[in-house]
């Protein structure tokens, strides 16, 4: 069975040899392009949100893209919070501001730049649900009225339904909320082979992985005229795969986003 990933050319490399050594025939076909903030006006927001850290109580990470395109943009001057150094680790707790991420992915890469373990906040790893939701499970008795939380995301021109939904509970929890994008998402530009292969993965029992509604959305882009009533779809969320039946996908099936549950729900997709 042919599995297309359609995540970010970053995270698309690790989801395709783990399904390649499940015995899937895997194809990536990224379907986000991801690079750094090219509006002036947003260069400056994210070199202001680097100058002010101390001042929130915690920064919220949606995705490893926005953690790698964060620290990559950290100007000479700015200071990593110490908070988020291991040698605090014994005071850890009266340090801000917190790490916030909603999956272990996010974990794993705020931990590459830096970020010591004992600074961040997020669903636990077995836990299998890994979103704005499990993440305000964890954290939501800790937030105090009045704090200030800066969410780190991505900038496309369009909202996210989970950022804004984390952003609607910290407002009533009585908190302040800023949001600042570090990297841009952009509908990627596929050579000829590329998009006939989706064409004919649209109809041949391909299995698409989709794991974002905005993969949805530039996939429809770059093939407009595409019929979908006979691909087949798993989603790693409900609002993904509503996303994907509103597209005109003939069947979707609904998965928590770990390793064993997708591969589960692609082998049982009828």
């Amino acid at each position: 069975m042919r599995v297309i990933v359609t995540r970010p050319e970053r995270e698309a490399r690790g989801w395709s040899q783990q399904l390649s050594a499940r015995g899937f025939d895997v194809l990536a076909l990224p379907l986000i392009a991801i690079g750094p903030v090219t509006d002036p006006p947003a260069r400056q927001a994210l070199e202001s949100a680097w100058q002010r850290l101390d001042e929130f109580f915690a920064v919220m990470f949606v995705s490893g893209n926005a953690v790698a395109h964060f620290f990559a943009s950290k100007p000479p001057l700015a200071h990593i919070p110490r908070g988020w150094l291991a040698t605090n680790s014994g005071v850890q707790e009266h340090l801000s501001p917190r790490c916030w991420a909603p999956g272990p992915g996010t974990v794993r890469a705020l931990q590459h730049a830096g970020v010591a373990a004992h600074a961040i906040d997020a669903p636990d790893a077995q836990s299998g649900q890994f979103d704005s939701e499990a993440l305000w499970q964890q954290v939501h008795a800790r937030v105090p009225a009045g704090a200030c939380v800066l969410i780190v995301r991505g900038g496309d021109g369009g909202a996210s339904a989970g950022r804004d939904w984390l952003a609607h509970q910290l407002a009533g929890a009585g908190a302040q909320v800023e949001t600042v994008a570090a990297y841009e998402r952009r509908v990627p530009v596929l050579e000829a082979q590329q998009l006939a292969l989706a064409q004919q993965a649209a109809q041949d029992g391909s299995v698409w992985l989709f794991s974002s509604s905005q993969a949805i959305r530039h996939l429809a882009q770059l093939l407009p005229a595409q019929y979908w009533g006979r691909a087949r779809a798993v989603a790693t969320h409900p609002r993904i795969a509503q996303t994907a039946r509103e597209a005109g996908f003939g069947v979707v099936c609904e998965s928590r986003p770990t390793l064993d549950d997708v591969v589960a729900s692609i082998e049982s997709v009828p």
